[in-house]
């Protein structure tokens, strides 16, 4: 998998009672399409899915692009990102839908769901 890292909290208090989070969003390169995550389940790059460092596999996150103010549902389900000020790593289809694709980043609140 992608070997990405870094993370704020910017502490805004979400109706589940986690926080949220501020940083940079980066996505799986093609390449690792069909192979296993932290998980144990297959990369696909057509499921909404991320990598985060440390919330629990399966837990659902709203993801924000911060420049074009974009959202999508995501569930964790792999390690990472390890790249300093990086906060979570997409699938391609979950990027798309943030319109990150051409950039390859963006600034990003990550707010876990109940």
């Amino acid at each position: 998998m992608v070997a990405l890292a870094g993370c704020a909290t910017d502490g805004d208090a979400t109706s589940a009672g986690a926080t949220s989070e501020r940083g940079q969003a980066s996505y799986y390169h093609d390449r690792y399409q069909g192979q296993r995550t932290a998980s144990g389940e297959p990369y696909d790059a057509q499921a909404l899915t991320a990598a985060h460092r440390r919330l629990p596999f399966d837990t659902r996150v709203r993801v924000t692009n911060l420049d074009n103010g974009r959202q999508v549902t995501v569930r964790i389900n792999d390690r990472g990102p390890f790249t300093e000020g990086r906060v979570i790593d997409l699938s391609r289809r979950a990027a798309e839908r943030l319109g990150m694709i051409k950039a390859g980043t963006a600034p990003v609140r990550v707010t876990p769901l109940r």
